[in-house]
């Protein structure tokens, strides 16, 4: 038997179960979301307006994750390999996102819209897999990454996962309290100057996706670093149902400036503290399991059928009980999908790239 040990493997760690199962709960919730600023685009009118949050809530999870994964191991692996972790980890996705946006880009039967920009496809793609900001399709909103728009987020993800490598890590927890402040001030004129936080993803509203990930990265650091967990036996349910109920906050125009950073400087940080003090039952603690796997999957394989979802809508103008039908049908055949994705393409990709890495390490250390 072989018991020699992977380079970057230095002790198991528990998995914050409750955690995984709202990240997956959130994913959803994206997807229903953005099915619905096709079917119903008069935010007030849609009983989820609000899922867009569901990013801020991703980047806490991710700082608070981050720093439990690695602030007492980073030296040990060093910068680079922590880098190569988080590329294996996220870009095959990505890599993956933006050959099915191309695909249904080019292949769209009821859309003209590649033939206008089909002399800049392939630079659109090449942006897409390197994740450089590229808006230029005005007709749909001049995303920054029009073949897979959820992508902006894993730019500022990227970014968030640099400047921890080389900087946050290194900081005191002072130091970051004064951070922390600095990023909810700039959080809050973000949405007073906008209106919401509906912000970076394209057009003129790049530098918002900096302000929201700078303030929910850092909060989660924090609550690891203050080890604030909050101990209950609330499980899945409950804790589901308070995240669920920042998604379906009615949208105004005229509170949605002071409810939004509210709910990202106070209640997810909170949630983020209470969920990884929360325990799963045994009954619910499969679905955490499957929820926290095909969510990563499912936020970056969606988007392409939700433009070809907008093709049909405008193309065929379908009653609303028609759209309600696609809706349902729809959410449920994309986790299919993204759980065939997962199991299928990205898990085996990343478990190669990791093993190539794995040896490369053993080789370089005799």
């Amino acid at each position: 038997m072989n018991q020699t040990a992977s380079p970057l493997v230095l002790s198991s760690k528990p998995h914050f179960e409750i955690l995984d199962g709202l990240r997956g709960l959130a994913a959803v919730a994206v997807v229903i979301f953005h099915f619905m600023e096709i079917a119903v685009p008069d935010y007030t009118k849609s009983f989820i307006a609000h899922a867009y949050l569901a990013v801020d809530f991703f980047f806490c999870l991710s700082g608070f994750v981050i720093a439990y994964a690695y602030d007492k191991k980073l030296k040990t692996i060093g910068i680079p390999n922590f880098l190569k972790i988080r590329l294996i980890r996220l870009h095959p996705l990505v890599i993956i996102g933006s050959i099915i946006g191309i695909l249904a880009f080019a292949f769209d039967p009821m859309s003209r819209l590649f033939d206008t920009y089909q002399s800049k496809s392939l630079w659109m793609f090449i942006a897409s897999c390197l994740m450089i900001p590229y808006a230029v399709v005005h007709e749909r909103y001049f995303n920054f990454f029009h073949l897979n728009p959820p992508t902006w987020s894993l730019f500022w993800e990227y970014v968030a996962n640099l400047v921890y490598a080389f900087v946050l890590i290194r900081l005191k927890n002072k130091v970051l309290w004064f951070l922390i402040v600095l990023a909810a001030v700039l959080l809050g004129y973000e949405a007073f100057k906008s209106g919401n936080l509906s912000v970076g993803w394209g057009g003129d509203n790049f530098f918002g996706g900096g302000a929201r990930v700078f303030f929910s990265f850092v909060a989660g650091i924090l609550i690891y670093r203050s080890n604030w967990r909050i101990s209950s036996r609330l499980g899945f349910a409950v804790m589901g149902t308070l995240l669920l109920i920042t998604f379906l906050i009615p949208y105004s125009d005229k509170t949605n400036f002071i409810v939004d950073p509210l709910v990202v400087i106070l209640f997810f940080p909170f949630l983020i503290a209470l969920g990884a003090g929360t325990n799963p039952t045994k009954k619910s603690g499969w679905f955490c399991k499957f929820s926290g796997e095909i969510s990563y999957p499912l936020y970056m394989v969606h988007y392409p059928f939700i433009w070809l979802f907008m093709s049909y809508v405008e193309s065929k103008k379908p009653s609303m009980n028609e759209m309600i039908i696609v809706m349902v049908v729809g959410v449920i055949l994309l986790m299919i999908f993204a759980y065939l994705v997962l199991i299928l393409i990205d898990t085996p990709i990343r478990k190669k790239l990791k093993k190539k890495m794995d040896s490369s390490l053993i080789t370089t250390s005799r």
